[in-house]
């Protein structure tokens, strides 16, 4: 059986036409709202055009990949409609990531233009210096062929980069018309974004999403689920390097409202964001997100009286208290991934109390969806669990450079295989239960247990590793780690942990090793379902909930 719709929203335009036609519009607008920074939509338009002409400037042309190694501010989300316009592929780069990890990404994507710098607008505390990662990644910019020139707006990314000031200048013998011309060439099935999302291969996989699919997502969202108008406001903390937040940028400019951005997400100034900026529509997207805000003692005596929508996910214990903090909102889940530009699935407003807490709700408009046996690939009845397949004109084209695997995820007819097990209702609404494949979801991150188990195995001490998921009230999951030691050595948890500090974002790395001698076996592959049942009897048993924070053994007085 196929659940899902086959209309074909009626916009067909690419992401700069879609900002041109905002900021011809209504261009007094407030179009952007960072904590710090606001930009009008005309003023937004002309910063793109600004960063533009120096893309441009500097050679980037039809097809090449741009990358972005930002905060979540205006610069950020401008680059990356700077791109696009010219036909470039916007490659945002996830911020958590650690060096090894950005060396991946940018030799892999082929990237000509890095774009790095530590922000202005919005300073946060602790904060990872980019500048700094860029300068101690690439020392030997030799190792990077395909990459020409890094960018530091701000900041020491080392010596051959260019400042503000001089990308600035590379743009200032560019014409209006050379511009114009890029982005009159730029067609629909164009690749708009390369978005890096962890799998189950042994590094991130480049999603390539064309204009087109994020163009109908958005304006799926726009008509589809939320009826947004002018008047609206839509808030996100999904951050920038996610396709979802490009995505909801997208969808404010369709509707021609406002698009509100938290920056780094601290809860504490959550609540008087919303009210400033008079949200009507919230996408925090996970529980880890928004349980926090809620918590915050002030939320209550913030005038929230527009906030109308909000999605989140989580488990439908705490999606229920969560709703009921907030009464005159309605809360809805949803089944999403990159792959789909954000959602396969949302709740529906007029959609039962129960099923918007139990169920991500139905497939969006134009995107279809089966649950299938994986193992033979027949479709399953209503309220089965099987493997999700997606197929539709908001979906992926592929992964960059991965023939092989994107021959894998795609059958003869078109249906991308998601490797996640879900459940449809007799309704036809979609619910998330877990992965099929080896992959975690933690706090909303995806990580995959192959790229940490293929670092764990540096560590000369480590034999084998096998990373699986153990349950987490906080994350939902975090990473857990079973090792076998290369004989006559030793090793203890907290030093492996501390191998990890600095090499792994932190979310990648297991909050529990358990040393091993013996592996469960299934033929001749390890049977990890009995490794995952090990350690959730174990930490059930010792009453444990929560996974211990990321602590160095330095750290320890």
């Amino acid at each position: 059986m196929t659940t899902g719709s086959v209309h074909r929203p009626s916009a067909m335009v690419t992401m700069g036409d879609a900002l041109d036609h905002y900021a011809r519009t209504d261009p007094a607008a407030t179009a952007i709202a960072f904590p710090t920074e606001r930009a009008t939509a005309a003023e937004f338009a002309d910063l793109v055009r600004r960063h533009a002409r120096s893309l441009h400037g500097l050679g980037v042309r039809h097809g090449d990949r741009v990358g972005t190694l930002l905060p979540n501010d205006l610069d950020q989300l401008a680059l990356i409609f700077a791109a696009v316009t010219l036909g470039a592929v916007a490659t945002p780069v996830n911020t958590r990531f650690k060096s090894r990890e950005l060396r991946q990404v940018v030799t892999h994507s082929g990237m000509c233009v890095l774009v790095t710098g530590n922000g202005t607008g919005d300073p946060q505390p602790g904060a990872p210096d980019f500048a700094a990662l860029v300068r101690e990644t690439f020392p030997d910019r030799s190792l990077t062929p395909e990459l020409r020139t890094v960018v530091c707006l701000d900041g020491d990314a080392g010596p051959d980069t260019l400042d503000r000031a001089a990308f600035a200048a590379a743009g200032a013998a560019v014409g209006e018309a050379g511009i114009d011309e890029a982005a009159a060439a730029v067609g629909l099935t164009d690749t708009a974004l390369l978005v890096y999302t962890s799998g189950t291969t042994s590094m991130p996989k480049g999603a390539l999403i064309s204009h087109q699919a994020i163009c109908r997502m958005a304006d799926a969202i726009v008509h589809d689920r939320f009826s947004l108008t002018p008047q609206d406001s839509l808030w996100t903390s999904i951050p920038l390097f996610h396709a979802g937040a490009i995505t909801y940028a997208l969808t404010a400019f369709r509707a021609g409202c406002r698009y509100v951005h938290c920056g780094h997400f601290d809860a504490a100034r959550t609540p008087e964001q919303l009210e400033r900026e008079q949200v009507s529509v919230a996408i925090p997207g996970f529980e880890t997100i928004w349980l926090p805000t809620l918590d915050r003692p002030d939320l209550p005596g913030r005038d929230l009286s527009r906030l109308r929508v909000v999605v989140v996910t989580g488990v439908p214990e705490r999606l229920r208290q969560m709703a009921a903090r907030l009464p005159h909102v309605t809360q809805l889940s949803t089944v999403g991934m990159t792959e789909a530009c954000a959602f396969v699935a949302v709740g529906r407003t007029d959609d039962p109390f129960e099923s918007r807490m139990t169920t991500g709700g139905h497939p969006m408009t134009g995107m279809q969806a089966r649950i299938v046996d994986p193992e033979t690939g027949a479709d399953l009845p209503d309220n089965t669990p099987g493997e999700l397949l997606v197929k539709g004109e908001s979906l992926f084209d592929g992964y960059f450079r991965d023939p092989e695997v994107t021959a894998a995820v795609f059958d003869d007819e078109g249906w991308f295989h998601t490797g996640d097990v879900c459940s449809r209702d007799t309704d036809g609404r979609l619910t998330f239960l877990t992965r099929l494949k080896d992959m975690l979801k933690v706090g909303g991150e995806n990580v995959s247990a192959a790229e940490v188990e293929n670092y764990l195995v540096t560590h000369p001490a480590v034999l084998f590793a096998q990373v699986v998921s153990a349950p987490d009230a906080y994350y939902t999951e975090v990473p857990a780690a079973f090792v076998q030691l290369v004989p006559g050595t030793t090793l203890d948890e907290q030093q492996l942990i501390d191998f990890c500090i600095g090499e792994l974002a932190t979310y990648r790395i297991p909050r529990y090793v358990r040393f091993v001698d013996d592996w469960p076996m299934s033929g001749t592959k390890i049977k990890k379902v009995v490794l995952r049942q090990v350690i959730a009897d174990e930490l059930a048993a010792a009453g444990i909930t929560e996974a211990p924070r990321i602590r160095s053994r330095k750290d320890t007085p």
